[in-house]
């Protein structure tokens, strides 16, 4: 029997995706948001592709915001849009 494949939801295009394929954002229990690169960080978490577009609908859209349960500043913003700009693009469906 194959082994199940786990899906989650990018906050930004909405589409079901593997979760290997998707980066997750966290709300760490200290209010910090950031990118999780393991999956493992405790706190609320959201999942959105690897590409600045879906990042920048989801938090255009206030998706982010309600996922994560918290307002996202734009210094937040633009650090999250920083990170994923110098992540390596090999995994990036573009």
């Amino acid at each position: 029997m194959p082994k199940k494949i786990p899906m989650r939801m990018c906050v930004g295009c909405r589409e079901m995706k593997p979760k290997k394929e998707l980066l997750r954002v966290v709300r760490t229990p200290e209010g910090e948001i950031l990118l999780d690169f393991t999956g493992k960080k405790s706190g609320r978490g959201a999942y959105v592709c690897q590409q600045e577009a879906c990042l920048m609908r989801a938090i255009k859209q206030r998706q982010l915001d309600r996922s994560l349960e918290t307002s996202i500043g734009p210094d937040v913003t633009e650090q999250l849009r920083a990170t994923l700009a110098n992540l390596p693009r090999e995994t990036a469906h573009e």
